[in-house]
């Protein structure tokens, strides 16, 4: 995998024109930073030789109008200075905030695009750390490390430039430490990037847990296990402070060594500097020059290892970022869009099984003619919900095809095939907002006479009217401010508002009460009417008008026919009947 710097640098492509221009207020500001040094040096100057100093060359041969330009000069490039460091500060922060913005949704955008096998294998709370902190990390170097970076190399350059125009043998005692220190950091930098990435690591696995966690602390509380869970915590979290804690080991000592080789620079250049200007061999005021500037050039490099340590979260985190906008997108979408859809559906010769499992399917066939009702039903793992994931190509075939109104959904754009499904789920999922909202989350642009028109035929109206600020009622995270059988009407609704030829219903009724799942079932028998209707479900009561009704077993359809012929036909479904309805044992 390439180094995650070049890497960045190639997705900040379109950004080159900021990044140059806050590259270039960086060095100038760094420039005019630099400049007052060689103002001081230049008054000692004035003072020491008057009339005979480097200005009065110039033709300035008044001491006091000398100082007086001086002071005017100071002013001057105080406030180029200024300007400059505005200008950086406001170039890199807004880039830092662009690239930050761009590098969530484009991220976002992707795992979006990514298919459930994926997501199957990655823990919410890791994906979370990702999009959030790891972004973070990357903004918090580009606010000012880079600029640190930039003017460090600057001051080097310049400093070098000024010592070696003056004294190169100076120079040379002045910039020994200078090697070492970016010898150091160069090794400093190679130890610190993987425990860096063992940091973020460990965030992610703790934010992991923590989602999770606050997701189910209905079931932690049930279960008593509030102090077991803390305990499951403190040892996720003692190791992210363990793999912080060998970075800080390894970062601390960086700055007490860096130390230590400026100040032999710094004593080279007071003790031999000063033996020159004691000799006359190197005018008072370039002495009072150098001795300035090796305390710029030196000191700056104390903060190149806080520097260094910012850049390398940084790019473990870009690393995260990039690898995660880089994973590849196996569902890969057609180009063929469904005109006037009817809704007839084809399972062809279908084979599919699950990452690292058996197969689900065996050349399975099943046809579901356009407008009719099917019902589908079997034991847990029979492929009952597998054929859904197929139909929306949440996962594809291993053999065979899936077929809408004749054409393989490989072939359809996503939009037009997802766009011609409307899906009921037994997990009902809500988002935060309002009732109206939720309800018309298919079709934004819906007016409010269409969102009341579909919440009446899911009969949802009644307990909708009830509530405080009825459309407008905030239903909470996830809907939980509304029961188990409120969030399933608007489920409903929502999919009848969508208007799609297909509807869909995995397991809709099984987690509500027969009062409810008496309305339900009124509501689908109002809105199947003119749409394919595909009813997955346990309660044989939710499906026994169905057209036809299907038993799945080990992938494959053991019995086919309306209720009464399975009925009288005295096989599986029958025993199921006879068990849901009493008069029979399991």
């Amino acid at each position: 995998m390439p180094s995650p710097l070049p890497r960045l640098l190639a997705y900040a492509g379109p950004h080159r024109r900021e990044v140059l221009w806050a590259t270039a207020c960086s060095v100038l500001n760094k420039l005019w930073d630099l400049a007052p040094p060689v103002l001081i040096g230049a008054a000692v100057d004035v003072v020491v030789k008057r009339e005979d100093s480097l200005l009065a060359s110039w033709g300035l041969v008044d001491p006091a109008a000398q100082l007086t330009a001086l002071a005017i000069g100071t002013v001057i490039i105080w406030g180029l200075e200024s300007v400059f460091e505005y200008l950086y500060q406001n170039l890199w922060r807004n880039l830092a905030q662009t690239l930050e913005h761009e590098l969530r949704l484009d991220a976002y955008g992707h795992v979006q695009d990514l298919d459930l096998a994926w997501y199957s294998e990655q823990p919410r709370g890791a994906l979370l750390a990702v999009l959030n902190d790891d972004v973070n990390q990357l903004e918090r170097f580009l606010d000012g490390g880079a600029n640190d970076l930039l003017q460090v190399g600057t001051t080097v350059v310049v400093v070098s430039l000024v010592f070696f125009g003056i004294s190169p043998a100076l120079a040379a005692l002045a910039m020994l430490p200078i090697p070492v220190i970016l010898w150091g950091s160069f090794v400093f930098q190679r130890r610190i990037a993987p425990r860096y990435a063992r940091v973020r690591e460990s965030v992610a696995a703790l934010s992991a847990l923590l989602t999770n966690n606050l997701a189910g602390i209905t079931t932690i509380k049930a279960f008593v296990a509030e102090e077991r869970e803390l305990e499951r915590l403190a040892v996720v979290s003692e190791a992210y402070r363990s793999a912080n804690r060998e970075a800080i080991r390894l970062s601390a000592s960086f700055i007490p060594l860096v130390r230590m080789a400026i100040v032999v620079g710094f004593v080279a250049t007071l003790v031999h500097g000063g033996n020159l200007a004691l000799r006359g061999e190197l005018a008072v005021g370039a002495y009072s020059v150098l001795v300035f500037l090796t305390q710029r050039l030196l000191w700056p490099l104390t903060r190149l290892g806080a520097t260094v340590d910012l850049y390398q979260r940084a790019m473990a985190s870009t690393a995260r970022i990039l690898d995660l906008i880089d994973t590849p997108v196996t569902i890969v979408e057609g180009e063929r869009e469904l005109t006037a859809p009817r809704g007839e559906i084809t399972f062809e010769g279908v084979t599919f099984a699950y990452p690292d499992r058996d197969p689900v399917l065996t050349d399975f066939n099943l046809t579901i003619p356009a407008g009719s009702t099917l019902g589908v039903v079997g034991s847990t793992g029979s492929g009952k919900t597998t054929l859904v994931r197929l139909l929306l190509r949440f996962f594809d075939t291993q053999a065979g095809r899936v077929l809408l109104d004749g054409v393989d959904v490989r072939e359809l754009r996503l939009s037009s095939l997802r766009g011609s499904v409307a899906y009921v789920g037994q997990q009902v999922f809500l988002f935060p907002g309002t009732v109206a909202e939720n309800i018309r989350y298919g079709r934004p642009d819906a007016d409010d006479a269409d969102v009341q028109q579909a919440a009446a035929q899911a009969e949802a109206t009644g307990f909708v009217e009830a509530l405080p600020g009825t459309w407008d009622a905030p239903i909470g995270e996830g809907g939980n401010k509304l029961s188990g059988g409120q969030r399933q009407r608007l489920s409903i609704a929502r999919a009848v508002l969508e208007d799609a030829p297909v509807l869909v219903l995995d397991e809709a009724t099984s987690a509500v009460d027969n009062e409810t799942e008496a309305a339900i079932q009124r509501s689908l028998a109002r809105v199947g009417e003119g749409r394919t209707v595909v009813a997955i479900a346990h309660r044989l009561s939710t499906i026994r008008r169905a057209d036809r009704i299907v038993v799945m077993e080990q992938g494959r359809i053991v019995e086919s026919g309306t209720h009464e012929e399975l009925l009288a036909a005295a096989g599986r479904y029958a025993a199921l009947w006879a068990v849901q309805t009493g008069e029979g044992a399991a």
